[in-house]
């Protein structure tokens, strides 16, 4: 049989430089000419047809928005698989975000996140956590800051008892802007209870084509040091690369 592949992806981004927070939970401050509000959108779509036949979907989104000395963040995930009528992969994610800035380089923040996992083990998991971070660099080129703090987490195992833990939580975002064009960045957060840690990694380049177009290849990993016994895996990798558009 004929293989006939179609494949279409839209990437949507809308960003307001370092107001925006990262897709994990240790953002940059705002910077002092910041909007009151910012947003970012991204949709993706791949369709495979002919031997194999397989659709995948991710569509992102983000709202930002600043009051006085607070940032709060709001964002949605949505990950789906299937391949020949079945599907391989199904995700969901919201979660809300306050930052609050101190005097020089520290601050608090809190955060609160429901996801679900179709293969993970859990029907679903609801975290909040809160704490102290500190911004360690920020320069034009280069921005690094830390956060730690104590939290909760709501477990709902499939098949099992409901678990309640608590949960030490650290993370660290760094941002390298080594030419007018080209920028790095690396992110890594930690959640760490009594009966298990996972650990996020998400690192990236972006090269930037026009003053609102880049392009942008990604890796994130997320890993569960003892998932339920009915999770298909400990760790996910996922491998992007997109465009992006900024305004």
């Amino acid at each position: 049989m004929r293989l006939r592949r179609l494949s279409a992806t839209l990437w949507l981004l809308a960003m307001a430089g370092n107001a925006l927070a990262s897709p994990f939970y240790a953002p940059p401050a705002p910077e002092p000419d910041a909007p009151p509000w910012s947003g970012e959108s991204e949709l993706g779509f791949t369709h495979l047809a002919g031997n194999t036949d397989s659709q995948t979907l991710i569509a992102k989104g983000r709202l930002v928005w600043l009051t006085g000395p607070l940032t709060h963040s709001l964002r949605g995930e949505v990950r789906h698989v299937t391949q020949d009528d079945e599907t391989s992969a199904e995700q969901y994610l919201v979660a809300m975000r306050e930052r609050y800035e101190i005097q020089g380089p520290h601050y608090l923040f809190g955060f609160a996140r429901w996801d679900k996992d179709r293969f993970s083990g859990y029907d679903n998991q609801f975290t909040t956590i809160a704490g102290y971070g500190r911004q360690l660099l920020d320069s034009d080129a280069q921005s690094l800051s830390l956060e730690a703090g104590p939290g909760y987490r709501f477990d709902s195992v499939r098949d099992a008892e409901d678990e309640q833990l608590a949960v030490l939580y650290g993370a660290m975002d760094y941002r390298w802007k080594f030419s007018d064009s080209a920028s790095f960045s690396q992110e890594l957060s930690v959640e760490a209870t009594d009966d298990n840690t996972t650990s996020r990694s998400l690192t990236s380049l972006t090269a930037r084509l026009t003053d609102h177009l880049a392009l942008k290849l990604s890796h994130e990993i997320e890993h569960n040091s003892r998932p339920p016994e009915t999770a298909t895996a400990r760790t996910d990798l996922t491998t992007s690369a997109s465009v992006l558009f900024d305004w």
